[in-house]
């Protein structure tokens, strides 16, 4: 599967429109699109997939590695991926978009706000491909997508001032219906807001679906390591409930593959009010649980998993799950929820985020996702903290990031697993999960 890289010059640039635009252009000329993403995101991905049909590749360097990601990527199914860039191009410490398209051997193509330039936005293009050489990043800058130009003298002028040796592969004009309203860690999800449809095909009728596919190209394969699993199902594997809801939303699809491929994968919504259904294991991914906390509270799922957790029952949350397994959820319009009342803290909401950051964990003991002195690598991103007891017991100490509390994280009971770190599968901590199981 061939693929190319849409790159924002920063944050805000419009790389989700964009990249959103471009899946849409290539799927009304017949292409059939593989979305993905670069970096930890949830939530750009759930607007990739309403409009491709089909979910959205996570491609992260900390959290996979090179051969990881190379691994994630042709798991991928279509004719062309469009990977959608994180933050600015060269932006990020741990992954960057580029040290992603750099793994991947894949075209970069810029996304320039062009709101307010012309020739501009073509020194902007090379100055950004020249800093490559400076950044120490084997990466190919071919062109520029236009955001919000308009056309005629505008989208000339923007064409003609670009080099030979970059590409114009069109524009986007500016529209107010383009715009994805947002929330606290990020636009709302794509089944809450998607883009007027009318809108959106307007925006894919001036890119340039033939220079777009031209320029695309495939990525090396991974070397495989020595012990990788079957992909096939495993019929004799474990029943893992996992909660699927508005206020559990954040799952990376090569979990949920992963649990599928080495188990029976039995989803539930306990927002909803749906029971927690018959398992060997649960696992809670993070979403919303704030948004939905007295609903939570309200239905039998929580109570239940409480029950069955001080049985021993293995369960895993992260984030938003660790919020729903603690004692009480407190809003940030005061309100407070007891919920499922398992791992000794009480969370509250906060006006701003409390941690952002890609993050490694390093094993105290033997845990449900590594074996004492194993590290493991993830993302953390919140607006939560957890207030917890004083004889509360961690799994983790943070090697890098903030955790829960004093450079821990993975508040433990019974058999319960909390983090604020969210882990892919490449990390081994589903592996490890589900061997517990």
């Amino acid at each position: 599967m061939r693929g190319l890289v849409l790159a924002g010059t920063s944050s805000g640039v419009g790389k989700t429109v964009a990249a959103l635009a471009a899946i849409r252009a290539l799927d009304r000329e017949g292409v059939s699109v593989q979305p993905a993403k670069a970096g930890p995101d949830f939530i750009d991905p759930s607007h990739h997939e309403r409009v491709a049909g089909r979910p959205s590749r996570t491609l992260d360097r900390w959290l996979q590695g090179a051969d990881g990601l190379r691994r994630n990527y042709h798991r991928g199914e279509g004719d062309v991926c469009v990977v959608e860039g994180d933050m600015g191009l060269y932006d990020g410490d741990a992954s960057s978009t580029a040290t992603v398209a750099e793994a991947l051997d894949l075209p970069v193509v810029l996304v320039v706000d062009a709101s307010a330039g012309m020739e501009s936005v073509a020194a902007t293009a090379v100055g950004f491909r020249e800093y490559a050489t400076h950044a120490g990043r084997d990466i190919d800058v071919t062109g520029v997508i236009a955001q919000r130009a308009h056309g005629g003298r505008h989208a000339d002028g923007i064409r003609g001032a670009l080099p030979d040796d970059l590409t114009y592969f069109g524009r986007i004009g500016p529209s107010d219906d383009l715009e994805i309203p947002d929330r606290h860690l990020g636009l709302h999800m794509g089944a809450e807001s998607p883009l007027d449809e009318d809108a959106l095909d307007a925006a894919a009728e001036h890119l340039r679906v033939d220079r777009l596919r031209e320029v695309a190209r495939e990525p090396p394969r991974p070397d495989e390591p020595d012990g990788v699993r079957d992909p096939g199902r495993d019929p004799s594997g474990p029943r893992v409930a996992v909660a699927r809801d508005d206020a559990f939303c954040f799952a990376y699809p090569a979990t949920l593959e992963r649990i599928r491929e080495r188990g029976e994968l039995v989803p539930f919504a306990p927002a909803d009010g749906e029971p927690l259904p018959d398992c060997d294991g649960v696992y809670l991914p993070g979403g919303y649980p704030e948004r939905f906390a007295a609903d939570l509270a309200a239905g039998p799922a929580l109570d239940s998993l409480a029950d069955r957790a001080a049985d021993g029952l293995p369960v895993l949350g992260e984030c938003g799950g660790l919020m729903a397994l603690a004692e009480s959820l407190t809003t940030t319009d005061g309100e407070t929820h007891e919920l499922a009342g398992v791992l000794p803290a009480d969370v509250a909401m906060r006006d701003r985020y409390q941690a952002l950051d890609h993050v490694e964990l390093r094993a105290r003991t033997d845990a449900l996702t590594a074996s004492a002195g194993g590290t493991l690598r993830g993302h953390e991103f919140h607006y939560s903290t957890a207030d917890t007891a004083r004889d509360a017991r961690f799994a983790f100490d943070v090697e890098r990031g903030d955790g829960i509390a004093d450079g821990r994280d993975g508040l433990t009971e019974y058999r319960t697993l909390g983090t604020y770190c969210h882990c892919h599968p490449e990390s081994g901590a589903i592996d490890a999960f589900l061997d517990a199981l």
